[in-house]
């Protein structure tokens, strides 16, 4: 028998039966301390750190009868540090792919200037296979997703409402010193310019003419943008999360 204990923010992905204590079972001959981790139903996108006996240990490593093996959850704190799993980019080189029930997240990490894709009808494999050609970090409450092989580096969404998944995802990676706000569409993702305000006077409603003199377009589908109330609200909300 082997004996696997989980970190507490790991529990709830166990079955309800199995929270709150440590889980025997037998040691599959030639188990990965991977499969092992994932039989129990934690994803390993979710695992900072394993130790065997004390000792630490990789997803390859094979579990033997009569080891203890603590599973570690993730957080902002160690995302660098030696013992870590995966090598994590520096939040100004951070990119995601939201899957197709985060819309409203995937706008609000591009109005802080952060690449993320997002459509309403990604399939799991086509935000697998992004993450691994485009070195992206999949964002998704579909803890299946976050079993595929080919995924190295996800989050779990806890949090409900748009404004809590944001904050959750700034304070877990550690976000706010790769903020670049305003220098992504919100629409496509492609970056904003900086235009004249001569190059688009044709495209502004009567009242911005008047009284706005910088513009940004966008470089991908071409919308113009100004700083105007809306502009106002998405700056004061960017300041408040994450802090």
């Amino acid at each position: 028998m082997i004996t696997l204990v989980f970190a507490e923010a790991l529990q709830p992905f166990l079955p309800p039966a199995r929270r709150g204590q440590p889980w025997c079972l037998p040691a599959p001959p030639g188990a990965s301390l991977k499969h092992l981790i994932e039989v129990c139903g934690v994803p390993h996108t979710e695992v900072g750190g394993i130790c065997v006996n004390g000792r630490p240990a990789g997803f390859a490593d094979r579990a033997a009868d009569g080891e203890r093996i603590e599973v570690r959850s993730w957080s902002a704190a160690d995302l660098h540090a030696a013992h870590a799993l995966r090598h994590w980019p520096a939040p100004e080189a951070m990119r995601f792919v939201a899957d197709a029930h985060l819309g409203a997240l995937a706008r609000r990490l591009r109005m802080a200037g952060f690449d993320t894709c997002f459509r309403n009808d990604f399939a799991d494999r086509e935000i697998a296979a992004l993450a691994a050609a485009e070195a992206r970090i999949v964002l998704t409450r579909d803890r299946g997703l976050l079993q595929h092989k080919a995924i190295s580096h996800a989050c779990y969404i806890r949090a409900t409402t748009p404004e809590a998944q944001f904050d959750e995802l700034v304070a877990r990676l550690g976000l706010r010193p790769g903020f670049r706000p305003f220098t992504r569409c919100m629409v496509c993702n492609a970056p904003l310019e900086a235009v004249a305000k001569g190059a688009v006077l044709g495209r502004l409603p009567p009242s911005v003419r008047l009284r706005q003199m910088r513009f940004t377009r966008c470089t991908g589908c071409g919308r113009v943008f100004w700083e105007g109330s809306h502009w106002q609200r998405m700056g004061r909300m960017l300041d408040v999360s994450g802090s």
